[in-house]
């Protein structure tokens, strides 16, 4: 309000709620963190799964020996062992997105994701292979020749394969979301902000300090 030639004028300047920059400012913060729990969650799962279903029954058979039929079976390690070592990989991958920043927390998020994708390619390209069961066969019948008969697979390749895709999709999280997470050492970081100048002692013997310490509001006595 202000007067103008004898008029009193009136105006009105519009100030922001308070309530809706405060909801504004916490939407990028909340959403970080439910997508840093979500990624953690999968992202170790995932890991876990992939290296428990390495070492489970991927494929069976019976091979012909001297002595008859010799029952055999081989594990997800004897197939492959990249989808294990590739779940290491990501669950080292997802602890060191907190330890880097800017460029180097993409890279990171990026080899993450890179890591489930290439634990569920081996996983389902182990699915059909048998060349770990003929390599026992041979090894057992003493023929390089020698091959697996009424071979079948279990479910555990597909297992493998859905533990990288959580890999996976952790580190697409990490790589969308990875800039507003908090970084490990970020507490212990220098802030921005200007240092409070420590304030020197008065002398009561100099008349000056005494009226600066009046004019900052402090009590020159001490008392």
């Amino acid at each position: 309000m202000y007067l103008y030639r004898g008029v009193i004028v009136e105006y009105v300047t519009a100030v922001p709620h308070p309530r809706t920059e405060a909801a504004e400012s916490g939407r990028p913060a909340k959403s970080g963190r439910r997508s840093l729990g979500i990624a953690l969650l999968l992202g170790a799962a995932g890991a876990a799964v992939a290296l428990l279903a390495s070492r489970q029954e991927w494929c069976s058979g019976v091979a012909s020996v001297a002595g008859g039929d010799l029952p055999l079976t081989a594990r997800g390690s004897d197939v492959t062992g990249v989808p294990a070592a590739l779940a290491v990989v990501g669950l080292a991958a997802l602890v060191a997105v907190f330890a880097v920043r800017k460029a180097g927390r993409l890279l990171v998020s990026a080899l993450l994701a890179l890591s489930g994708a290439g634990a569920v390619a081996a996983a389902v390209l182990g699915a059909d292979d048998s060349s770990a069961l003929d390599e026992k066969a041979a090894q057992a019948s003493g023929d390089a020749a020698a091959t697996i008969d009424t071979l079948s697979h279990t479910a555990w390749p597909y297992v493998a394969a859905g533990g990288g895709a959580l890999i996976l999709i952790a580190g697409i999280l990490a790589v969308i979301y990875g800039a507003a997470w908090p970084s490990m050492g970020g507490r212990y970081e220098r802030s921005g902000a200007p240092r409070p100048r420590k304030q020197k002692a008065v002398d009561p013997d100099r008349p000056e300090d005494l009226w600066k310490a009046l004019d900052r509001g402090e009590d020159p006595t001490g008392a």
